[in-house]
C-alpha cells in the first residue's frame, strides 16, 4: 500500500508510519503514510491514534482520511508520502471496528459508517470527562425488571402501551451510567432529552454535541445517534424498535436497532428494546416482558370495525354506513388513506374495462384530468381505450378525491396531508396518507378508510407494518378511558390485525407472522438481500452461485438473494467485485 510517487523514498524504519482509510466512496483500500518530522517536534505525532482524522495527498489531490493503524511496518520498497494535516479527533478504535462490522452486515461502504461516526465539524480535543451525576433510585417496576433480565441475557424486550411515557424507562437506563437512548421521532427525542436534563442527567442531544458525548454523557437521538461516541456506555435502549424510521433508506440500509444491540454486546452492557408492537426481530433477540391483560386492554383505545363485506365494491362509496357519526360533530378526526392522487383505479362506465397501460401491466391513475401511467411515460385523455366511452368510474379513490368526498360529507373544509406537504393541518377533520399520523399531535378519532389496502399490500411485512400504523394511531388517541376511537373500514373483520387491536393484544399478530415467515424463510428466520440498479445484472453474474445462497429473479430488474442465515449472503456479497455501474443492495429489505 502507498502513494506519493513524487515524494522521496523513505528508508524503512526512518519514520513513524500510519495506515489510513481515505474518505472517498469509490476507494475500498488502505494506504500507508509517514508522519512528518515536524509533527514529532510539536507533539502532533503523540496525538495521532486510531480514528484520528487527517488529510493526505491521494491521486494528486488532498482528501480527508481516518487513521486505521499506527506504527505499522510498510511493505519493503514502497515509496511513502507524508501526512499533510492532523485535522482532529475522530471515531474511537472501537467505533472503527464497529464500522467494519456494519459494512459487512449491510454490504456497504465502511466510509459511510465512518462518516456517521465522525464529528460534523473538526474537533481538536475532547473535554475532560467528569463523573456522571447519580440518578435517584426508582420503583421496582417492569423497567427495572427488564434491565435485571437484560443483565443476564444481554437483551430484554418490553411491550409498552401505545401512549406510554418514555421518561421512566430512560431514567432506569441512566441509573446504570451513560445510556444510549434511540428513538424514531426527532421531536420525541428532544422532549425526552430535555426531561432528562431537568432530572439532572448530562445529555448530548444531537451530533452537534459530539464533543460532549465523547467526554462521557448520555446520548439521546434518532437513527444517527447510534454512531455517537460513548466511552462509558452502560446501557442501550431502543424505543419503538419496530418503527421503520430507525432504518436508513439509502444504501447501505442499516438499522439503528441492530447497531445499538451490537454496541451493547461488544461493551458487555444490557440492552432493552421497547415497543407497543414488538417486531419479530426483537422477540427473537431476548425475553419479553408485557403488561397484564387488563392493562393491555385498557391501554389501547376503543376500536370500532365497519364491516364492508356486504358492499358492492363497484357501487359502494368511500364511506361505510354509520361512519358519518364518527366524522361529524366537534371532535378532531384524522382519516388515513395510503393512496396519493385522485384515483388509483378506474373502469369504463359503459363496457367495464379497466383503464390500464398499453402493456396491461399497470393501472392508469387520474391526475390533472388526464390518465397517467405510474411512471409517467404514458399520458392520454379520459377516454376508454376499449370502446371510446368518455365516462370512467372511480374504483379506488386516492386521497385527493377522498378529501373532496369527505368535505361534502362533513360540510366543512378538510386539510390534506401527504409526505410532501409542508404545512401543518389546521382543520378539525384531516385526511392524508400515513404521513398525517406524524403531523398531528392528538386526535379524538382516527379512521382508516381502507385498512384492506394495508393488510393486502404486496409486501412481505405488510401485516406487521399495518399493525405498526394502528399503534401509531393509538398513540394519538390515548388509552381507552381517554375516550378516543379507532375506526376501521375493512372487508376482513376477522383478520388477526383487527382481532389484535380489538383485544389490545399484539401477540395475536406476532404468532401468525412468526408462522408465515418461518415457512417462507423471511427474517428473522432467514436472510435476504435485494439487488437492483443499472449494474445489478453484471453484479449477479460476478456473484456466481455461492454455496447456501438462492438467487431469484430478475423481477423488474431486481434480484432477490435468500439464505438460511446471514453469513452465506454477506460473505458472498463482500467477495463479489462491484461493477462500475450503480448497484443498490438492501439486506433484509423492509419493503420487499
Amino acid at each position: 500500500m502507498g502513494l506519493g510517487t513524487s515524494e522521496r523514498m523513505v528508508p524503512r524504519g526512518e519514520r513513524r508510519v500510519v495506515r489510513v482509510i481515505p474518505d472517498v466512496l469509490g476507494i475500498n483500500r488502505e494506504f500507508d503514510y509517514f508522519v512528518p518530522e515536524a509533527w514529532e517536534a510539536d507533539g502532533r505525532s503523540q496525538r495521532l491514534a486510531i480514528g484520528s482524522m487527517v488529510r493526505v495527498s491521494l491521486a494528486g489531490r488532498r482528501v480527508a482520511a481516518w487513521v486505521s493503524a499506527v506504527d505499522v511496518e510498510p511493505p519493503a520498497g514502497v515509496e511513502l508520502a507524508p501526512l499533510k494535516t492532523l485535522s482532529g479527533v475522530g471515531p474511537s478504535a472501537a467505533m472503527m471496528e464497529l464500522a467494519d462490522w456494519a459494512a459487512w452486515r449491510w454490504a456497504g461502504s465502511r466510509v459511510k459508517f465512518l462518516r456517521a461516526a465522525s464529528p460534523p465539524s473538526m474537533v481538536a480535543g475532547v473535554p475532560r470527562a467528569l463523573p456522571p451525576a447519580p440518578v435517584p433510585s426508582g420503583p421496582a417496576d417492569v423497567f427495572s425488571q427488564a434491565f435485571e433480565l437484560a443483565q443476564q441475557s444481554g437483551v430484554a424486550v418490553v411491550r409498552t402501551l401505545p401512549g406510554s411515557d418514555d421518561v421512566p424507562l430512560a431514567l432506569e437506563a441512566c441509573r446504570r451510567g451513560d445510556a444510549l437512548l434511540l428513538l424514531a421521532d426527532s421531536a420525541r427525542a428532544r422532549r425526552l432529552g430535555i426531561a432528562l436534563r431537568r432530572a439532572g442527567v448530562k445529555v448530548a442531544l444531537s451530533n452537534q454535541e459530539w464533543p460532549l458525548a465523547a467526554s462521557g454523557s448520555t446520548v439521546v437521538g434518532t437513527r444517527s445517534a447510534a454512531w455517537m461516541p460513548m466511552p462509558r456506555l452502560s446501557a442501550v435502549v431502543v424505543f419503538d424498535e419496530h418503527d421503520e424510521s430507525l432504518a436508513e433508506q439509502s444504501a447501505p440500509t442499516w438499522h439503528a436497532r441492530d447497531v445499538g444491540l451490537e454496541r451493547a454486546r461488544r461493551a458487555g452492557v444490557p440492552a432493552v428494546l421497547s415497543s407497543p408492537v414488538p417486531s419479530l426481530e426483537a422477540l427473537r433477540a431476548g425475553p419479553l416482558l408485557r403488561p397484564d391483560r387488563a392493562a393491555q386492554r385498557t391501554g389501547w383505545p376503543l376500536v370500532e370495525v365497519f364491516d364492508r363485506r356486504a358492499d358492492d365494491p363497484t357501487r359502494a362509496g368511500l364511506f361505510a354506513e354509520g361512519i358519518a357519526r364518527v366524522l361529524r360533530g366537534g371532535s378532531r378526526v384524522v382519516c388515513v388513506l395510503n393512496r396519493k392522487g385522485r384515483s388509483r383505479l378506474m373502469a369504463c362506465a359503459s363496457c367495464g374495462e379497466l383503464a390500464l397501460t398499453r402493456d396491461g401491466a399497470s393501472s392508469m391513475v387520474l391526475e390533472d384530468d388526464e390518465l397517467r401511467s405510474p411512471d409517467g411515460t404514458e399520458v392520454r385523455p379520459l377516454v376508454c381505450s376499449h370502446c371510446g366511452h368518455t365516462r370512467l368510474k372511480n374504483l379506488r379513490a386516492g386521497v385527493t378525491r377522498a378529501k373532496e368526498e369527505l368535505e361534502a360529507l362533513v360540510g366543512e373544509a378538510v386539510d390534506e396531508i401527504t409526505a410532501s406537504s409542508a404545512a401543518l393541518p389546521t382543520t378539525r377533520v384531516v385526511i392524508g396518507t400515513e404521513a398525517v399520523l406524524h403531523r398531528v399531535e392528538a386526535a379524538d378519532a382516527v379512521v382508516f378508510l381502507d385498512l384492506d389496502s394495508e393488510l393486502l399490500a404486496p409486501r412481505q411485512r405488510a401485516v406487521e407494518q399495518a399493525m405498526a400504523l394502528l399503534a401509531r394511531a393509538a398513540r394519538l388517541l390515548g388509552a381507552r378511558d381517554a375516550g378516543g376511537r379507532l375506526a376501521l373500514q375493512t372487508r376482513q373483520p376477522d383478520h388477526e390485525v383487527v382481532r389484535a387491536v380489538l383485544r389490545g393484544d399484539p401477540s395475536i399478530v406476532a404468532v401468525a407472522e412468526r408462522d408465515r415467515r418461518r415457512a417462507a424463510g423471511i427474517a428473522p428466520y432467514g436472510a435476504q438481500a435485494l439487488v437492483s440498479g443499472t449494474g445489478a445484472a453484471e453484479f449477479i453474474v460476478a456473484l456466481g452461485h455461492p454455496a447456501g445462497v438462492r438467487i431469484l429473479g430478475p423481477s423488474k430488474d431486481r434480484w432477490l438473494l435468500q439464505a438460511d442465515a446471514h453469513e452465506p449472503i454477506l460473505n458472498a456479497l463482500e467477495a463479489a467485485p462491484r461493477p462500475e455501474s450503480r448497484v443498490r443492495i438492501e439486506v433484509d429489505p423492509l419493503r420487499a
